[in-house]
């Protein structure tokens, strides 16, 4: 027992001992190192340089692009309405939705017999009519003569009377025969009178029975338009849409049977902000016809038309904002109304301006400028549009300087950084191909099937596919669309 507390003491004293030599060693070894720093002397601290992309600023001439999305709409479109109830007996040939129609062409007939028995009817009564008129032209002529007859017979009794008067002045007469005569002379005119008021009856028949020759010629007309709606044809060149009958069906007066769409007549609408449309007018606050290139990727094959702003809303629109403005397009084959595409307007020309990238300049309007030394300043600058990936800016402050294209946290205004140039060689990337690949024979005509039995691709699209299938080589992006399509 004595044995075993001697050696745990022992062993505790040979720690101790060993504690305090490992603390002389650290007290020695930081004095030597203490001793050695303080007769070292000081490193200056060295400025961190940063590497940056820079360009030069040069300033030009620009024409600014509007980018927008709109919808393609039809400027000349007929509804093709029943202009009044009946059965349809026929139908045009190829009358259904799609097919293209020609002026004239018979769209669809409506039964006529009734409209036809109308017309007979309307005819019937103007050839009564006629007859009345010849028959008053008759009775006028008449009435004329007998007219004539009674005035020729009243101055025969004038004559006779002044005769009976003469003889009895010289005697010879007698007052009874005097009075006679002059009886007589009264009937005749009395005669006259009534000849009178025949003729005046008679040229009443006859503007009477005119009148009634225009009533039955009106309805004679209206019974022949009649019969003449019963066929409904196409006033202009176009497409059908929303073909809605078939034959024996009975339609209502009104009732919208179907659309004439001309394909060659289309137009986009879209909608800009105040401000945009403000670039859009002229000085004195005319709309400017500036140029609008509108398009529309189907599978890879884009579809494209060109066209001029034409007019603009007269009014916002409840709940709406901005501007609606229309614009023409010229021959724009592929397109169909309801399309939803995306256009570009080039709006005024911009003089001393740059284009810089949109990562050259932060919220503020604040933009890196290399000055002396590498070093960068902070200067405000002024953002005239800003268009796509990048910016337009007013450079005739900043003409041939050099400015940082893509900023970052680490970058600012007294920060001393390593200039990286692009090159200036003036050798032009060449761009990259575009990926083809090398189609089975089973591959190519599967795609080709599919592109054939797609319905909705315009015929356009279509051939440009279908050439593009037809090569030893394909783009990868155009299968790789398809195969989305179809499910693969």
């Amino acid at each position: 027992m004595r044995f075993l507390s001697r050696s745990l003491i022992g062993l505790f004293l040979a720690a101790l001992t060993l504690g305090f030599l490992a603390l002389a060693g650290s007290v020695i070894v930081g004095a030597i190192s203490a001793r050695m720093a303080a007769d070292k002397p000081a490193q200056p601290a060295r400025e961190r340089v940063f590497s940056a992309n820079v360009m030069t600023v040069t300033p030009g001439t620009m024409q600014p692009e509007l980018a927008g999305f709109g919808e393609i709409r039809s400027r000349r479109t007929l509804e093709v309405r029943a202009p009044r109830a009946g059965r349809v007996i026929e139908i045009g040939s190829g009358v259904e939705d799609g097919a293209s129609v020609s002026e004239g062409q018979l769209l669809l007939r409506l039964d006529p017999a009734d409209a036809i028995s109308a017309r007979d009817l309307a005819q019937a009564g103007v050839t009564e009519a006629e007859a009345e008129v010849r028959d008053a032209d008759r009775a006028l002529i008449l009435a004329r003569d007998d007219l004539a007859a009674a005035q020729s017979q009243l101055g025969l009794r004038r004559q006779a009377l002044t005769r009976q008067e003469d003889l009895q002045a010289r005697g010879v007469g007698s007052p009874a025969a005097v009075e006679t005569a002059a009886l007589a002379v009264s009937a005749a005119e009395q005669a006259v009178l009534s000849r009178r008021s025949s003729l005046a009856q008679a040229e009443a028949r006859v503007d009477k029975a005119a009148s009634s020759l225009q009533r039955a010629s009106i309805t004679l007309a209206e019974a022949e338009r009649v019969l003449a709606d019963t066929e409904i044809r196409a006033t202009f060149d176009g497409r059908l849409n929303g073909v809605s009958i078939v034959t024996g069906g009975l339609v209502s007066a009104n009732e919208v049977l179907a659309e004439v769409i001309d394909p060659d007549a289309l137009e986009v609408s879209f909608r800009l902000s105040t401000a945009q449309f403000a670039r859009l007018l002229d000085a004195q606050g005319g709309l400017i016809l500036a140029p609008v290139k509108v398009s529309l990727d189907v599978l890879g094959a884009e579809i494209s038309a060109t066209g001029t702003v034409a007019r603009v809303g007269a009014a916002v629109g409840e709940g709406a904002t901005g501007r609606l403005v229309y614009a023409t397009l010229d021959k724009a084959r592929g397109f169909r109304p309801g399309d939803f595409v995306t256009l570009s307007i080039l709006e005024p020309a911009l003089s001393g301006v740059a284009l810089l990238p949109s990562t050259a300049v932060d919220g503020t309007g604040t933009l890196l400028v290399l000055g002396p030394e590498d070093r960068l300043e902070a200067q405000t600058v002024s953002v005239l549009r800003r268009q796509g990936d990048g910016v337009i800016i007013d450079a005739r402050a900043f003409a041939g300087r050099e400015v940082v294209t893509e900023r970052s946290p680490l970058l600012g205004a007294g920060i001393k950084i390593k200039p990286v140039r692009p090159a200036q060689d003036g050798a032009a990337a060449a761009p990259a191909a575009p990926e083809t690949v090398d189609l089975t024979p089973e591959r190519r005509a599967q795609l080709i099937a599919f592109v054939q039995g797609n319905q909705r691709m315009p015929a356009d699209a279509k051939t440009r596919m279908l050439e593009q299938l037809s090569q030893e080589k394909v783009p990868a992006q155009v299968i790789a669309r398809l195969e989305e399509r179809m499910g693969g």
